[in-house]
């Protein structure tokens, strides 16, 4: 019998992962060798893990010099309508394995390195993620880059270079503890820094008023320092640029202010200014007000904006006509697309700069602004709308809060003329919010200052028009759209499940990686016993190899045997990871009841960072640690069930999460996830999902078929109906015994031996003042889960069921979704041809 592959020959045999030429690999290791001898210092001869890794980054990183100078150069010939892309997240993870795959140069790269007797796998796990990011806003931006590259667009992603990205979160005695994200602190071989492009960011200050226009005085001056990191398109030679701003201190800062406590305290507060980059906000889908937050805002705003003035005006299309001066064809040779409201500062920024700098009317200024800018929607949690106190404004931003309220006049006496003596309606469409202190609503900014306004999901884009901005639907209903998202192929598929890419591409061919859709001609195969084999076998290695990581880091014994059930996502009550709870807790109480019934074992995983000040989140990750102690040691049950707390959920944990998972839990209630990110990810990875109709469950359930997906529980026409007659906790808790059961459990201590009343403020809210309907949920959901652990037995019917999962895939590629916002939104026409390779001839 032959000896098995070892892991890096089964990786050689995976033609996505590129071609290892001879030379290739020979020039890969004379690179790598000159990389890490020019990087250890005369007195340190033994390579740490650290500095090979080092080497490979830098040998990698040489072969996207070239291409980026010449993509950039290809912009600057060409002029293009250029796209920029605003969010204050971009929530990256690793970069080197990303830009292998894009480069087709995995193969090459873990041959030279095997040559060198190093394993490149062992290198990889040394880079830290670059996490700035929360959630599915910030990797979504992430997603949208590689895609933009991948299509040839001309784009750029502009945010801000936090210091500190999202918290590392450890668990200590069950309880989430936050540890600073220190991912700089041995450097970063993927950013260029570029001083040459420095711009000053104004802050406080008062507004002058001239005759010859307007001046903005006596302001404090902070500067952006712009790093800039390579974003490589998939095997078409674009490489892009994501542009990120620290914060500097200028040279003056303070020290003309001699009397303000000596020369060495003004060079210690240089800090203050400098704290605007410093740490990522933590918050997913909460809003919370604070000016440092303001400041991170305005401060990527104004330095972006002068970036794509310049960047304008020094175009060729300048040299050769006068006109370029004038920036009436802004619109035509810039989009600005605004990531959520956090961007929408750009909308007053960019008036603010051609009123005052440029000297344009109201008029043209305002017709420029609303044709460069869109607004694209996230959430429609009231709690996460931005609504800044207009004193702050008043304080940090004077000049701005004028322009606001100069849109606003003119906004409400457009409305006024459509409706009149309606007020009623004035009051809700007015972008400053009356009441108790005056709020600028940061949505209705975005609504009135864009063009195109879309949400995420189909049936979110329907809530947007129908419910929260249905005044302003009424008004201007060309304005709204829908972009369903999508994830980036190359990540959630070659990169995280090369085993699995590699089946595919045996039976379709490799073109599916450019074009998702292709993906549909699997239904050809879904009755094919060799097909059927083949993606039972992938899913099998993936889940012994995750166990082993599992096994590594929380000394729990998995049963690969058992259903990979896993919910990863940020922990928020709407996601409702509390009924995932309760079912946990019914199916171990069920085995308790009937220990030698055939139960079909589960290793249930549960993942997800709180924000720091939300407790209740807090709490719920509490209870999901004390049912695992409980059930996890608890001999009747076994292997049958196991709980587990995935520790630290990051891009990289989600890389090997997800091409393990048999089932993916998106039990949001309906109408409060805005679309999802992670439930598509799962989906192309061949796991199957419970969830219920919300945000782009909704889709995929019409892609693969509802049948092909285990769909529960209220649709939003039911959740609405629930609101008009109220929504009666204690009825469900009196009627349904296992709830019940499940519900005193956790209130009498069974899961807290210590402390009976540990979970007192969980049970108060389910009971009392639950906004997102758990229980009413609860049955249907467990009747569901029934159906998905009878499946499951039949291992045959179970891969067919995910064969068509992977069939239906298609449209939820972010290339899809890209193209999308480029024709309708942006008008720009994506593209999947090459552009010449550096060694090309020109």
């Amino acid at each position: 019998m032959p000896k098995p592959l070892t892991d890096q020959e089964k990786r050689k045999q995976i033609s996505v992962r590129g071609l290892a030429g001879v030379e290739n690999v020979a020039d890969l290791k004379t690179n790598f060798n000159r990389h890490l001898h020019f990087t250890l210092v005369k007195d340190r001869n033994v390579a740490t893990k650290r500095d090979y890794y080092f080497a490979l980054a830098h040998t990698v990183r040489d072969h996207l010099v070239g291409r980026w100078i010449r993509t950039q150069q290809h912009y600057y010939e060409t002029d293009p309508k250029r796209v920029y892309y605003l969010s204050l997240e971009f929530y990256m993870g690793r970069t080197l394995q990303n830009t292998m795959v894009n480069l087709a140069l995995e193969n090459a790269c873990d041959e030279a390195t095997y040559q060198l007797g190093l394993d490149m796998e062992e290198l990889q796990d040394i880079e830290e993620d670059a996490g700035l990011g929360n959630g599915g806003l910030g990797r979504l931006a992430a997603c949208f880059l590689d895609s933009m590259a991948s299509l040839g667009l001309a784009a750029y992603g502009y945010g801000i270079r936090y210091e500190f990205g999202i918290f590392n979160q450890k668990i200590v005695n069950g309880w989430q503890i936050e540890e600073a994200d220190d991912w700089l602190r041995y450097g970063n071989p993927w950013e260029k820094a570029r001083p040459e492009y420095m711009r000053p960011v104004h802050f406080y200050g008062r507004v002058e008023h001239h005759p010859d226009g307007v001046k903005w005085v006596d302001t404090q001056v902070v500067l952006a320092l712009p790093y800039d990191t390579p974003v490589p398109g998939y095997r078409n030679n674009i490489v892009n640029t994501m542009r990120l701003w620290s914060a500097k201190a200028p040279c003056e800062f303070n020290l003309k202010d001699f009397n303000v406590g000596g020369y060495i305290q003004a060079v210690l507060d240089r800090n203050l200014a400098e704290n605007i980059s410093r740490v990522l906000y933590p918050n997913d889908n909460f809003f919370e007000g604070k000016e440092l937050r303001l400041k991170q805002e305005y401060f990527v705003v104004a330095a972006t904006l002068q970036d794509i003035i310049r960047r304008f005006k020094a175009s060729k299309f300048g040299s050769t006509e006068v006109v370029r001066m004038d920036l009436d064809k802004l619109p035509d040779k810039v989009a600005i697309q605004l990531n959520d409201t956090h961007p929408a500062m750009a909308i007053p920024e960019l008036m603010r700069i051609l009123l005052d700098e440029e000297k344009l009317t109201w008029e043209k200024a305002w017709d420029i602004t609303v044709r460069t800018c869109a607004y694209t929607n996230h959430t429609v949690l009231p709690e996460a709308l931005e609504r800044w106190p207009v004193d702050l404004f008043q304080n940090l931003l004077p000049r701005h809060l004028e322009i606001i309220y100069e849109i606003n006049r003119r906004h409400l006496e457009r409305i006024s003329s459509l409706y009149p003596g309606d007020s009623d309606r004035m009051r809700r469409m007015s972008l400053i919010e009356e009441g108790g202190q005056k709020k600028i609503n940061m949505a209705h900014l975005c609504i009135v200052g864009s063009h195109a306004v879309n949400g995420v999901a189909r049936i979110h884009s329907d809530i947007i028009k129908n419910t929260v901005f249905k005044d302003f639907y009424e008004v201007d209903p060309q304005k709204f759209q829908n972009k369903t998202n999508g994830i980036t192929p190359r990540r959630w598929l070659v990169m995280c499940n090369p085993g699995l890419a590699e089946v595919i591409a045996d039976r379709i061919g490799e073109d599916y990686i450019r074009d998702l859709g292709q993906l549909k001609k699997l239904l050809k195969f879904v009755d094919d016993d060799a097909f059927i084999r083949d993606v039972a076998k992938i899913k099998q290695e993936n889940k012994m190899k995750f166990a082993v990581h599992l096994e590594e880091h929380y000394k729990v014994k998995i049963n690969p045997n058992s259903m990979f059930d896993i919910q990863v996502k940020r922990i928020h009550e709407y996601k409702r990871q509390l009924l995932n709870c309760l079912h946990i807790i019914t199916f171990y109480n069920r085995i308790k009841k009937e220990p030698n019934k055939a139960w079909t074992p589960r290793t249930i995983m549960i993942g997800g960072k709180a924000a720091p000040g939300y407790h209740m989140a807090k709490m719920i990750i509490r209870l999901i640690t004390a049912i695992g102690e409980i059930v996890n040691n608890d001999p009747v049950v076994g292997d049958r069930l196991k709980v587990i707390f995935l520790e630290n959920y990051r891009v990289t944990l989600a890389e090997k999460a997800v091409p393990a998972a048999d089932l993916s839990e998106q039990i949001s209630t309906a109408g409060t996830e805005a679309s999802g990110t992670g439930n598509m990810k799962f989906m192309l990875n061949g796991a199957l999902t419970i969830g219920t109709m919300d945000g782009a469950n909704v889709e995929m359930a019409e892609e693969a078929g509802e049948n092909n997906l285990f769909i529960f529980g209220m649709r939003v026409d039911d959740v609405e109906a629930m609101d008009k007659k109220g929504y009666d906790a204690h009825e469900y808790y009196n009627r349904i015994p296992e709830l019940k059961q499940a519900i005193d459990q956790i209130s009498g201590g069974f899961f807290s031996p210590g402390q009976p009343d540990q979970f007192k403020d969980v049970v108060n809210m389910l009971m009392n003042h639950d906004r997102f309907k758990v229980f009413a949920d609860y049955e249907d959901y467990i009747k569901c889960q029934e159906k998905v652990s009878a499946l499951y037995k039949n291992s045959k019917e179970w891969t067919k069921m995910v064969i068509h999962n992977i069939a239906g895939c298609g449209k939820f590629s972010s290339d899809r979704t890209i193209s999308q916002y480029a024709r309708e939104i942006w008008g720009v026409e994506p593209s999947l041809e090459k552009i010449g390779a550096p060694d090309d001839p020109r």
